[in-house]
């Protein structure tokens, strides 16, 4: 088979094993099966880019980087829906709409309001071609390849009903729990944490590079059809059709026949929108036919036709009790707020986040005091704020420790960073357990079997001192021992015990976790700053642990998205000698530390004996096709500026100090253009 026919055959292939999955629930393959398809098509499509399908399966991955994004004008305007949070205001919009429409009868449709950022996509021939955001309603940002990137968005629709051209708008949002994980992985490293899913998700859709967007698992449910041509006659019929066709539509509108169901379905989801994977913030109604709509007309801003209900952010206020104050793998002290158990949302809160010393202190809180805490727009209840008209002489001052709450070593902070450190890294014993939790999870060694206390009991019966020892676990190490928890939440008692089945699951998963790749190891070592993310650009970058852990600053600082802070960190963790130690006992374990060799097809020999470093962004290549480029003409990519380099490519934002470096050292930087002319393109 030709590789255009193998690049056809795969490409149909995984678009339907993606629609199985994301549309189906079905799993037809495992992922090592299909991983294993879509590195052989993403090889086939480096080779042969001439036949890349315009639905291929991996736009979903990602990898193309914008140095900025094309401006360009919706075919219909994007207006903006009057809104109201009074049931009043709602009758009084029923009785404009039964006066625009005569005395006509008519119906609503009902949808949530997801707390997301509006997007627009136009299909030509059942193919995506282009993905923007709403922008001024009139124009927005061509953010196609980061569309491309939402595995619940078709590239192709494989129905033949489909009008040749038309548009959908919908959400595109951050799954709460895609918030949290990416939130905890923040936390983990040490980065600021995000503040709320809908600006999440408006940052990452506005990243230019694609492949940063893809490791987000952005999603979007659509809600609007548009065409030139009249293909459905309600809203109703359309919603039910996208969904035919593939789209992801919540399946919680409702038809409403009057204005008293509409209120029933707002109060019917005043609390039930909590248990929604996403935020919400209110209702939109909608007049369902479409000649109904065209009779009613627009304003200047809005559509006569809708409008959008708005729930008041739900809010309570009770007591605060206490500060307990919790460390994390990295030494960060938070602080939580315990409080006399409130209703909100439908949940009982007992804690609330204060997040800092800072956040303490712009609050004026006080303990004992009366709190005001809200859950609008927040996966985790926060205090907005202080009732002082019921402050009592009770209320006193909130000191926040100086030492450490688990291991009582004194707290550092340093200068522009908002939390305080336990610097006891290996004798904290949270910090101890949470650097094993880091290490087993899925995103680094993913060592199954061992949650539930099972790391906290290792540790106590003193089998494992690090990570490294886990690889040293026997049969005779494991079998039969227990231990009871009390769950500090409830009361309730909880045995942990290794049974023979139990042993048998975590020694595999153990034995199993040493073929996982090595930007998983490198991850799992838990560096502050160096998330899975980063782990993957400098195993890209530098290809092997042990050049990893030889860099320099000035050699780091080259990576690309690395600045002074990652390659400071990750220079500090490897000069400490212990650190050193467990990292060899890791080596000896036989983990992963040598990244995967690309497989490099030669195209030429136009640069060879020359090498090569670039910095910025490019028109033509991305930062991968580059480097690809580069050695397959027979050129050398240096991992930073010296008199050795040859060559330093400049692109759109390039680095001002690799630029002044380059000028010092007299190496000729040149721009795309004659990089493409010594490639004789």
């Amino acid at each position: 088979m030709n590789p255009q026919e193998r690049i056809a055959e795969l490409t149909n292939r995984l678009n339907y094993y993606n629609h199985q999955y994301y549309q189906n629930s079905v799993s037809e393959v495992d992922d090592f099966t299909f991983d294993k398809l879509l590195a052989e098509l993403t090889s086939l499509e480096t080779q042969h880019p001439e036949f890349r399908q315009p639905d291929s399966p991996t736009a979903r991955v990602g990898g193309t980087i914008s140095k900025e994004f094309k401006t360009v004008y919706h075919r219909f305007p994007m207006l903006s829906l009057g809104n109201t949070y009074s049931e009043e205001d709602l009758v009084e919009f029923d009785k404009r709409v039964q006066k625009g429409l005569n005395g006509q009868s008519y119906e609503y449709i009902c949808e949530l309001k997801f707390d997301g950022v509006a997007l627009s996509m136009t299909y030509e021939n059942g193919v995506l071609v282009q993905g923007a955001t709403r922008g001024d309603g009139v124009r927005g940002d061509d953010i196609t390849n980061n569309i491309r990137t939402i595995r619940t968005v078709p590239l192709r629709i494989h129905k033949t009903d489909v009008p040749a051209l038309f548009e959908v708008r919908g959400e595109g949002f951050m799954p709460l729990a895609e918030f949290e994980r990416i939130n905890k992985e923040r936390e983990d490293i040490g980065e600021a944490l995000l503040a709320n899913p809908r600006n999440a998700a408006s940052g990452t859709f506005k990243q230019q590079d694609s492949a940063a967007v893809a490791k987000r698992r952005l999603d979007c449910y659509l809600y609007s059809f548009l065409s030139d041509v009249e293909v459905f006659h309600t809203h109703e019929e359309s919603l039910i059709a996208l969904k035919e066709w593939g789209f992801n539509v919540s399946q919680t509108w409702r038809k409403c026949t009057d204005i008293r169901e509409v209120m029933l379905y707002i109060n019917e989801w005043d609390t039930k929108r909590f248990e929604l994977p996403l935020n919400t913030d209110g209702i939109v109604i909608k007049v369902n036919r479409y000649d109904q709509q065209r009779d009613l007309g627009y304003t200047a801003k809005s559509p006569r036709w809708a409008i959008a209900f708005k729930y008041k952010a739900l809010a309570a206020s009770t007591t605060l009790n206490g500060i307990q104050y919790q460390v994390g793998r990295t030494g960060a002290v938070t602080p939580v707020a315990l409080l006399t158990p409130v209703l909100l949302a439908g949940t009982i809160v007992k804690r609330a986040s204060l997040h800092n010393s800072n956040e303490i202190e712009r609050l004026g809180i006080q303990l004992h005091d009366t709190v005001f805490v809200e859950k609008g727009g927040e996966i985790i209840p926060k205090i907005t704020g202080v009732d002082l008209n019921r402050r009592t002489e009770k209320s006193e001052p909130i000191i926040y420790p100086t030492t450490c709450p688990a291991c009582g070593t004194p707290l550092i902070r340093k200068e522009g960073e908002a939390h305080f450190y336990c610097p006891n890294e290996r004798g904290c014993p949270p910090q101890r357990q949470a650097r094993f939790e880091h290490f087993i999870q899925r995103r680094a060694m993913n060592i199954e079997s061992l949650g539930e206390g099972k790391i906290e009991l290792l540790i106590d019966r003193g089998l494992v001192q690090t990570p490294a020892d886990l690889y040293k676990l026997t049969t005779n190490d494991l079998l039969g021992i227990e231990k009871v928890f009390l769950d500090e939440e409830t009361g309730k008692k909880r045995i942990v015990s290794f049974r023979e089945k139990t042993v048998e699951n975590i020694l595999t998963a153990i034995d199993r976790s040493k073929a996982q790749p090595l930007p998983n190891v490198l991850f799992a070592l838990g560096i502050r700053y160096v998330g899975n993310t980063t782990a993957e650009k400098l195993t890209d970058y530098f290809g092997s642990m042990d050049a990893i852990m030889n860099a320099s600053p000035e050699a780091l600082l080259a990576v690309p998205d690395t600045g002074p802070r990652i390659a400071e960190s990750v220079v500090a963790w490897f000069a400490d000698p212990e650190n050193r130690e467990y990292v060899e006992a890791l080596r000896a374990a036989g983990l992963q530390f040598a990244g995967e060799k690309k497989v490099v097809e030669q195209e030429g020999d136009s640069l060879t004996g020359k090498t090569f470093l670039y910095t910025g962004t490019f028109e033509n290549f991305s930062r991968e096709e580059l480097e690809s480029r580069i050695e397959a003409n027979g050129g050398r990519l240096l991992s930073g500026i010296s008199k050795k380099l040859n060559y330093l490519i400049v692109g759109e934002n390039a680095g001002p100090s690799k630029v002044e470096k380059a000028r010092k050292l007299n190496v000729a930087m040149i721009g795309e253009d004659e990089f493409m002319a010594m490639l004789n393109v």
